[in-house]
């Protein structure tokens, strides 16, 4: 017979077991802010990396450049290092230049900066239409085409957009005729509701979109510089160590092949799949 006192200390015992059970699963997680623009590659890099690392969970939270810009600036100013769902690890905001201008303000660790996936720039067009132009050269032979790029001023992908242009004499052909979008998803968008006849964005957009739209030409690959996505650790990273060993995993030959996999190309590696 099991006597009142015992049954309570029974459960006691019982209740702690469950409580440390508990504790032995929790999962400490590992939270990225990052650009809308690296959901896939982030998405699918995370889940490997928590294939690999059972008791950690990999949290993406997405901001556009300019909001990710002024959410790490208040972020700094206010002393306070976390996002709505805690303190945050890594920063992805979508181009080497970002990077770079996150770097100079001390706002990532010097010397953790990482490139992770390069794209190139394509011609779009919407899946739909028959015949379309087969070179870039070609915009400036058709004075009735109307060609969508992302705006210069707003991201790396309109720069180097810009340096296309320039590059390949391009910029006096087409005065006039260019419709200039926020994003390369704002591209797409024009293109679609025939808001401009072509557009120029990143090779990786068209493999997202590809039931929507096609690619018409590959800019040649000497007419612009790659286009880098670099990930870095944020100042005040709560584990530096579990940062570094993500960090180490982008650079993996599993972290290449998956990108690979998804349409991107990765540092040292000239080759960018194509979704045509």
């Amino acid at each position: 017979m099991i006597l009142p006192l015992a049954w309570g200390l029974l459960a006691i015992v019982l209740s702690m077991g469950v409580a440390g059970a508990s504790l032995a699963t929790a999962a400490e997680p590992l939270v990225i802010l990052a650009s809308p623009s690296l959901k896939a590659p982030l998405e699918a890099l995370g889940e490997a990396f928590e294939a690999g690392h059972p008791d950690v969970r990999v949290k993406l939270h997405y901001e556009s450049a300019i909001d990710l810009r002024r959410t790490i600036a208040q972020m700094q100013n206010n002393g306070k290092h976390h996002i709505e769902s805690g303190p945050f690890h890594l920063l992805a905001p979508g181009g080497a230049e970002l990077i770079t201008r996150m770097e100079q303000k001390y706002y990532v660790l010097p010397n953790t900066r990482r490139p992770f996936a390069t794209a190139r720039l394509v011609l779009v067009v919407p899946a739909s239409l028959a015949e379309a132009p087969e070179t870039f050269e070609a915009l400036a032979r058709d004075a009735s085409l109307r060609v969508a790029i992302v705006d210069p001023a707003a991201s790396q992908t309109g720069q180097v957009t810009q340096e296309l242009l320039e590059g390949m004499g391009l910029v006096k052909a087409l005065e006039g005729r260019l419709d200039i979008a926020h994003d390369s998803a704002g591209v797409l968008d024009h293109i679609l509701h025939g808001q401009a006849d072509v557009g120029i964005v990143r090779s990786t957009e068209v493999r997202r979109h590809q039931d929507r739209v096609r690619i018409a030409a590959e800019a040649p690959p000497a007419s612009h510089a790659q286009i880098v996505y670099e990930i870095a650790m944020e100042r005040f990273c709560p584990n530096r160590p579990l940062c570094q060993e993500f960090l180490v995993f982008t650079q993996s030959p599993e972290a290449r092949t998956i990108l690979k996999r998804l349409g991107y190309g990765v540092p040292g590696d000239d080759s960018v799949a194509s979704s045509r």
